[in-house]
This record gives structure tokens, C-alpha cells and sequence, in this order.
């Protein structure tokens, strides 16, 4: 995982807003990697509206009960980067956002967690939905606070193989039947 560095400067000058969190599981895998329990991830196109907006959303569409915030703000910060490189996408982001909070009747960030989902549901051909979508879906699986999350170790051959790390300690799977593994060799 990149380091994020802010220095003051940099923060002064950015234009853009910044997601604020606190960890709410004091133990686990993010907890051990997180150097505190107060995160704040800044960013340079998207204001902080929709960067809060943007993170609900990204949880809503791929939904882990267990997986902090901490995680999801990745995902916000890619779709900055990428709404930083193209003025469109920034539109996109800005105009989807608008669509959420008038198919709420207001701020869709304040009414219930089903009736998000709907709204969700309605808008998942536009554009929109499959720009956070795709860009969500890399971002959010394809960071180290996520694979602490889930208790992946990597590609087998990084660590010289899975029978060099444990090949067998799977656990967030039932034990296969016994019949179910060949009988050793003699």
C-alpha cells in the first residue's frame, strides 16, 4: 500500500476536501496495520460532500459489515484521481451525486439504508453507477487493508509458494469431506 503524505502545504493549497474516520474495531488485521484510530484521507477535485456520499455508496454496493471505512476511502480516493485527470469524469461524479439526493427527495445520505439501496438499484445502467462501480471494485480489492480484511496473504508465489505459508489455513471456508483429497503418496 502507497503511503499517503500530506504536509501543510499541500493541504492548504489543495482545492479539494478530505474524508475524516475513526476505526471502530480497536483489534483485527486494519487495526494492527493502522498506525492510529483517526484516519483522514485528503482530496484534490472532489469536495468533501461527495466524497462522503461517495464512500456510502461504494458501501452500499459492495457491502461488508465488518470492513471500516478506512477501506472504502481507497476507493473515494481513486475516483478522485480520476475525476483530478479528467474534468468529465469530476461532472460525472458531481452530476451522479445530484441524481442521489434528488431521487431522495433531499440528502440521500440521510434517509435509510434500504431506500439507498433502490435508488442504487435504479440508477445501476447509467454511467454513473458503472464509473464508481468499476473503479470501486479494483480500488476496494485490490489494497492491503482489504486483503488484511479478508485474511489474504497475497499470490502463492510471492512467498515462495502456499506450502511454504501454510497452504492448508483456510478459514473462511467449510473443511471439504475427507473423500474429497486424494490419498498420499507412498
Amino acid at each position: 500500500m502507497s503511503e499517503l503524505k500530506l504536509d501543510r502545504r499541500r493541504f492548504l493549497q489543495g482545492s479539494g476536501g478530505l474524508l475524516l474516520g475513526t476505526l471502530l474495531f480497536t483489534s483485527g488485521p486494519i487495526a494492527l496495520l493502522a498506525p492510529s484510530r483517526s484516519w483522514a484521507l485528503p482530496m484534490t477535485t472532489l469536495d468533501t460532500a461527495t466524497g462522503d456520499r461517495l464512500l456510502v455508496m461504494i458501501r452500499r454496493i459492495y457491502p461488508h459489515d465488518t470492513m471500516e471505512d478506512a477501506v472504502y476511502a481507497f476507493s473515494v480516493k481513486a475516483l478522485d484521481e480520476r475525476a483530478a485527470k479528467d474534468p468529465g469524469v469530476a461532472d460525472q461524479l458531481k452530476n451522479g451525486i445530484a441524481e442521489l439526493n434528488k431521487q431522495a427527495g433531499g440528502d440521500w445520505l440521510k434517509i435509510d439504508e434500504k431506500r439507498q439501496v433502490a435508488i442504487l438499484e435504479s440508477l445501476q445502467d447509467s454511467p454513473f453507477f458503472g464509473l464508481v462501480r468499476g473503479v470501486a471494485v479494483a480500488s476496494l480489492y485490490g489494497n492491503e487493508l482489504a486483503y488484511a480484511h479478508f485474511g489474504y496473504e497475497g499470490a502463492s508465489f510471492v512467498k515462495g509458494g502456499y506450502i511454504h505459508r501454510g497452504f492448508n489455513d483456510l478459514t473462511w471456508l467449510p473443511n471439504p469431506p475427507a473423500d474429497a483429497s486424494p490419498a498420499p503418496l507412498s
